[in-house]
C-alpha cells in the first residue's frame, strides 16, 4: 500500500509492479496523476490515521497486505502508525512523529548532540528572539518550504510568524538560527539499522527572504572530507530520531561551524531525487530497496553501478494567467534531457514562488560529467516560453514596480546596476504611431551588452530573442538617423522597463497590452 497518488509516488507503484507486486494507492484526491498507475485506487484522507489503518486492515484480512509505504510525502507518520498497529515492518509512530514534527526533532538532535541551530516554539506573534538575527521561521509540521522564510529584523518576524502559523496543522511555528553556508539533500535506506547513503546532492536555493529550490544537482561536487562531516552528522540524526527500519532524507547545511542539520524526514525524499535524479546518476533505485524494506526484506545491492550526474532545474514564472507555452518539445529533443515535468498549462494561475510547490515545472538531464548536465538541463529551461495573459491585474502589479539596483521580493528578472538605472531613465520612451511592420527598438547598449542573466540564466539578446520568436514580430534595433524614431515607431525606455522588471515575459505582456503582438 502506498499513500499517495501524486507524481512523486508514481516511481513507487511502476517499480512495485516491476517487483510482481500488486499496488494500492491511497490519497484524498481521486483525480490525483498518478491514480490510474497502481491496481487499486481507494479514497483516503492521509492524515486520517485511524481511517488508514481500517482500510489497511480490510486488505490484511480479504486478500493480505505485505507493507505501507510513501515517498515524497509529509505523511510517514500515517505509515508508522498503520505498519505498527498491523504488525507490518517499519519505523515506530514515536520515531516518525520525532521525523515529523519539528520541535520534536530539535529535542532530539539537542539530546543526542547532533549539530542543529538554537531554537524557539511559537504559537503567536512575537517580536524579540533569545538568539540573535538572521533567524529562520517555518511551520513545525509542513513540507515544499511553505510557510519558511528568513527574517532580519522584529518586523520582518511580525510578518513571518502568522504566515508559518497558517501553514501549520498543528498552530505552532518555530524559529531558529539562520544558518549560513550550501545546502545539500542526502537519501538513504535503512535496514535493522544500518545506513546506507542514496545519494548526496547540491540545492540551489535562491530569492530570499524565502527557500525556492530551482534544482539540484547529484552527485555533490564537495570534496571528499566535507561530504564524509556532511554524512556522518546525517546519520547522527538519523540514529537520534529512532529511524532504524524504512528510510531517510536530509537537508544539511555545510556552516562555517561545520554540518548543521536541517531536518531529516522519514521517507524517501520529493524533488525528483530518490525516483529520478539519483538512479539516473547511479543505476541504483532506492525505492525498490525501500519497498523491499516495507515487507520485511533485505534491499538488493545498493552499490551504484555507474557514476553520472544528473541535473534537475526548475522554471518559474511572472505573476498573471497563462496564455500559452512554447518550445516543450524543443525542450525534451535536447541531448541529455531525460524528462519534462509541467505543473502548469494554458489557463492556470501562476505566480513568483514563496515556496518550493508554486514552481511551473522541472527537467531532469544525465550525463557522463556535471557541466554537460548541468548545460542540458539549463539549456532545455531556456527553451521554454510561457506567455501570459494580457490585461491582468496581478501581472500590471507585479510589472508596476519600477526596476530596483539592490535585490527585493519578488525581485527584478534583471538586477540592474545603479548606473544602468540611470541610463535606463534616461532613455527616451516609447514611440508608437508608425505602421504595426515597422516596430523597432531603441539601442540600450548598456543593457544590452552587460553580462546580467535571468532567473535561469537566459541573457538580454537571449531574452530579446524570446520576445520576437513569442510575438512574431522582427524588432529590430533601431539604427541611430535623424527622424528615425519617429518614423518608425519606437519601442524605448516603458519596452526596456517590461524587459528588465518581468524578462521576457514582461516585454511580450508589455506588447501584447498595447495589442501589438501578431502571433
Amino acid at each position: 500500500m502506498i499513500l499517495g497518488a501524486g507524481v512523486m509516488q508514481g516511481p513507487a507503484m511502476k517499480i512495485a509492479k516491476e517487483m510482481g507486486l500488486e499496488t494500492v494507492a491511497v490519497d484524498a484526491d481521486p483525480k490525483a496523476p498518478c491514480v490510474g498507475c497502481a491496481d487499486r485506487f481507494e479514497k483516503v484522507d492521509l492524515k486520517d490515521k485511524e481511517g488508514m489503518e481500517a482500510f489497511a486492515l480490510s486488505l490484511k484480512e480479504n486478500g493480505g497486505l505485505s507493507g505501507v509505504m510513501t515517498a515524497g510525502t509529509d505523511f510517514s507518520a500515517t505509515v508508522a502508525w498503520t505498519a505498527e498497529k498491523l504488525n507490518l515492518p517499519g519505523i515506530s509512530f514515536e520515531a516518525a512523529l520525532n521525523a515529523s514534527d519539528k520541535e520534536r526533532m530539535r529535542r532530539r538532535f539537542k539530546e543526542a548532540g547532533v549539530p542543529s541551530p538554537e531554537f524557539i516554539i511559537v504559537t503567536k506573534i512575537i517580536s524579540e528572539l533569545p538568539f540573535p538575527f538572521p533567524a529562520v521561521v517555518k511551520p513545525v509540521d509542513n513540507m515544499g518550504s511553505r510557510g519558511c522564510r528568513r527574517v532580519d529584523t522584529p518586523d520582518d518576524l511580525k510578518i513571518a510568524v502568522p504566515d508559518a502559523l497558517k501553514y501549520s496543522r498543528s498552530g505552532r511555528a518555530i524559529v531558529e538560527e539562520y544558518m549560513e553556508g550550501p545546502e545539500f539533500s542526502v537519501d538513504a535506506l535503512v535496514y535493522k539499522g544500518e545506513i546506507t547513503i542514496c545519494g548526496l546532492a547540491d540545492r540551489h536555493i535562491f530569492f530570499p527572504p524565502y527557500f525556492i529550490e530551482m534544482g539540484h544537482t547529484i552527485p555533490t561536487d564537495i570534496d571528499a572530507a566535507k561530504a564524509d562531516a556532511l554524512l556522518s552528522a546525517f546519520r547522527a540524526g538519523v540514529r537520534a530520531l529512532g529511524i532504524d527500519n524504512g528510510a531517510a532524507k536530509g537537508d544539511i547545511k555545510l556552516t562555517p561551524k561545520g554540518p548543521m542539520i536541517g531536518e531529516i524526514a522519514a521517507r524517501l525524499s520529493g524533488g525528483y531525487m530518490s525516483g529520478w535524479t539519483y538512479p539516473y546518476a547511479s543505476g541504483v533505485l532506492p525505492t525498490r530497496g525501500a519497498i523491499q524494506i516495507a515487507m520485511g526484506q533485505k534491499p538488493d545491492s545498493l552499490v551504484p553501478q555507474k557514476t553520472w550526474t544528473c541535473a534537475e532545474r526548475a522554471f518559474i514564472s511572472i505573476p498573471g494567467k497563462v496564455r500559452s507555452i512554447q518550445g516543450l518539445n524543443k525542450a525534451k529533443a535536447i541531448p541529455g534531457v531525460k524528462d519534462l515535468f509541467m505543473r502548469i498549462g494554458e489557463g492556470s494561475r501562476v505566480s513568483f514562488p514563496e515556496n518550493n510547490v508554486s514552481k511551473c515545472g522541472n527537467i531532469l538531464s544525465a550525463a557522463p560529467t556535471r557541466e554537460e548536465a548541468a548545460k542540458s538541463a539549463e539549456t532545455a529551461i531556456r527553451s521554454i516560453l510561457i506567455r501570459l495573459e494580457a490585461h491582468d491585474d496581478a501581472t500590471d502589479s507585479f510589472l508596476a514596480a519600477p526596476p530596483a539596483d539592490v535585490p527585493a521580493f519578488p525581485p527584478d528578472t534583471f538586477v540592474i546596476t545603479p548606473e544602468i538605472k540611470g541610463l535606463l531613465a534616461d532613455l527616451p520612451d516609447s514611440n508608437l504611431k508608425a505602421p504595426l511592420g515597422q516596430l523597432a527598438i531603441i539601442p540600450f547598449p548598456a543593457f544590452i551588452s552587460s553580462s546580467l542573466k535571468d532567473y535561469v540564466g537566459r541573457g538580454v539578446e537571449e531574452s530579446l530573442d524570446a520576445v520576437r520568436l513569442i510575438t512574431g514580430l522582427a524588432l529590430p534595433l533601431l539604427q541611430a538617423s535623424p527622424g528615425r524614431e519617429a518614423a518608425s515607431g519606437a519601442l524605448g525606455r516603458s519596452f526596456w522597463a517590461a524587459l528588465i522588471r518581468g524578462g521576457y515575459q514582461g516585454a511580450v505582456y508589455y506588447l501584447d497590452n498595447l495589442g501589438l503582438g501578431k502571433l
